[in-house]
């Protein structure tokens, strides 16, 4: 009878000792980041594959047409000027003292001819009543015949006074061409961006294929738009008028809405392994742009199509072969589902076939032991919807 106690009490030990071990060695659930299957928006987008900028729709880099000293500059950087104003002049007295010559040339000019042409109308005149006294043979014929011919040698010398009036005039032109190679004036208003020169340095223009800094930068910052590259591969689906989403990274968090207006028309090759093609942005309300600076950095999203109250999934929970790990929650554990995704960006997917509204998939697929048939419980941190 002790023997047989012995024994009930060795089998109840050992029963013990493996149950225990079995509980220690059994597999632990993974704990697992959850995302419920819902439905919203799903975008089709394409960003640029290297940051776009903010530029002026207009913009001039002037220089001067001659070389020379700089006389008058009156401008600063950061001055707003209006359209007409003049903003440099280079060292240009040669020039002011030919005008003057040519305009003193010219009052010549016109006083001669003034004369000139007084006494030719004056000798028509005497011709014309010389004729008519001839006719009613008050004078002779040869009288009335030289005093026409006299009326036409003094219109021929009106007409040539006339034409040195002209060729006068033509020199003021002239002059007046040179004075404005030696002058910059604004051709648009605007905003004064750099000045290349001070006051009595010598400024010289660009010499051909020599490429130096302009005179005056000038640009109108009061209409703004994005060049922003995109890849060649993304070429083909962008069209004119496409909205886009312009984000910038001087203002965190703040989306401008944009529009695609223009598509170069030839690919750019910046680097051997970056061939990309230049699309123009405009933004939908100005007014919201106003206040940023040339040269500011930009993204772009560029949205080709749109589906509204759609099946979506976070692109982050997307196997390769478009495959999923679904959570089943009667047995607790992770079962690999193929899905047939429709539209995607970078956030989300869209989700044609495959999954269920309200089911759970897996959204922490980085974590150790996570996978097909794995045991799982869901992380009390998280459950995303």
């Amino acid at each position: 009878m002790r023997m047989l106690r012995r024994l009930l009490l060795l089998l109840v030990f050992i029963s013990a000792i493996a149950a225990a071990g079995w509980w220690f060695a059994r597999p632990q659930p993974v704990a697992v980041v959850l995302h419920e299957v819902g439905r919203g928006l799903v975008e089709a987008t394409l960003s640029n594959t290297r940051a776009g900028e903010i530029e002026a729709c207009q913009r001039t880099r002037m220089s001067t047409m001659m070389g020379g000293r700089i006389e008058y500059l009156g401008v600063r950087e950061g001055d707003r000027v209006e359209a007409g104003q003049l903003l440099l002049r280079l060292w240009n007295e040669d020039i002011g003292a030919r005008t003057a010559v040519a305009r003193a040339q010219l009052d010549t000019a016109r006083r001669r001819a003034g004369e000139v042409c007084t006494v030719a109308a004056n000798a028509k005149r005497e011709a014309e009543r010389q004729v008519s006294l001839a006719a009613r043979g008050f004078v002779s014929a040869s009288r009335a015949e030289q005093a026409t011919t006299d009326a036409a040698a003094r219109t021929a010398a009106c007409e040539t006074a006339r034409a040195d009036e002209r060729t006068a005039e033509a020199q003021i032109a002239a002059v007046n061409v040179d004075t404005g190679r030696t002058e910059l004036i604004a051709p648009f208003s605007g905003t004064i961006a750099k000045i290349t020169g001070e006051l009595g340095e010598y400024s010289t223009p660009s010499p051909p294929g020599v490429p130096t800094p302009p005179a005056i930068d000038l640009i109108d910052d009061s209409c703004l738009y994005v060049k922003a590259p995109m890849d060649e591969i993304d070429a083909p689906r962008i069209r004119e008028g496409q909205p886009v989403r312009i984000l910038l990274d001087a203002m965190p968090g703040r989306i401008f809405e944009g529009r695609v207006r223009r598509i170069a028309p030839y690919i750019s090759a910046v680097e051997r392994q970056a061939r990309t093609v230049d699309v123009d942005i405009d933004f939908i309300r100005q007014e919201e742009a106003r206040g940023l600076l040339v040269g500011y950095s930009t993204d772009v999203e560029i949205v080709l199509e749109t589906r509204a109250d759609t099946l979506r999934i976070p692109t982050a929970a997307l196997l390769e072969g478009n495959r999923v790990l679904r959570y089943r929650p009667d047995d607790g554990r992770l079962e690999r589902v193929t899905i047939t995704p429709g539209l995607a960006n970078w956030e989300f997917t869209e989700v044609l076939a495959g999954l269920q509204t309200g089911e759970r998939i897996v959204l922490s697929l980085e974590r150790e032991g996570v996978g097909d048939g794995a045991l799982a419980t869901p992380d009390p941190a998280a459950t995303l919807r």
